[in-house]
């Protein structure tokens, strides 16, 4: 069971954002805040295969929920429960759609954008290269790092000399994905992307009733606080 959200379409997981978003307006006392980040949490416990990478997306939403309960409550007339319940709804709005977007595959959702909604192709396949050429910031970084240590110019214990490398660092980064970029554009166009207009599909984009119950566990967990607030 908590291997299913690798097996539901990238659409869905893309509702669990957008539920998460509409339903945090609705949000405006604490016990509703509770109750729908509750929600999220159990969901989380019951269908996520890990808690490393939600905590961590957890980890990065509350350093922004602190500023806003301090701002809230330092501007707000120092009211706890105010302050507690506009940092609250901050976690309810990023952490689902955060987490949700870390399970994404870039091809699969390009399946499905072209397939289901029916997108036009060249944006889709531009959007799905784009996203891949993203997700490989991380080991370009590495990549970068470990050549960088082979030649003796690795991080020292000085904060200047580590900013000055962290400098370094970004700028071989945003070299790397603009060459990389360059090669994705000049592969595309070599492919016809450029004059397509009506493409075909490799991968088939079904909805199956496993897609069907996780699009439906996505709008129950947005309706929660909408539905509190009013029946509260």
């Amino acid at each position: 069971m908590r291997s299913l959200i690798l097996r539901v379409n990238p659409l869905v997981l893309i509702a669990v954002g957008l539920g998460s978003l509409l339903g945090s307006f609705a949000i405006r006392d604490l016990r509703v805040a509770l109750i729908a980040l509750g929600a999220y949490a159990v969901a989380a416990i019951l269908l996520l295969p890990s808690w490393r990478f939600p905590l961590l997306c957890l980890g990065f939403t509350l350093f922004a929920a602190v500023s806003i309960v301090y701002s809230t409550w330092r501007l707000g007339g120092h009211d706890e429960r105010e302050a507690l319940t506009a940092g609250l709804r901050i976690v309810v709005l990023a952490w689902p759609g955060s987490v949700a977007v870390g399970y994404l595959d870039p091809s699969r959702l390009a399946d499905y954008l072209a397939q289901t909604l029916k997108l036009p192709a060249r944006f889709v396949a531009a959007f799905s290269a784009a996203l891949q050429r993203f997700a490989s910031l991380g080991s370009a970084w590495q990549q970068l790092d470990r050549a960088r240590r082979v030649r003796g110019f690795g991080p020292s214990r000085n904060p200047i000399a580590t900013g000055r490398y962290a400098a370094d660092m970004s700028f071989g980064l945003l070299v790397n994905a603009l060459r990389g970029a360059s090669q994705s554009s000049i592969a595309m166009d070599a492919r016809g992307f450029a004059d397509a207009h009506d493409r075909t599909w490799a991968e088939p984009a079904p909805w199956t009733r496993l897609d069907l119950i996780g699009l439906a566990v996505a709008i129950a967990l947005g309706a929660v606080a909408p539905i509190l607030a009013l029946v509260g």
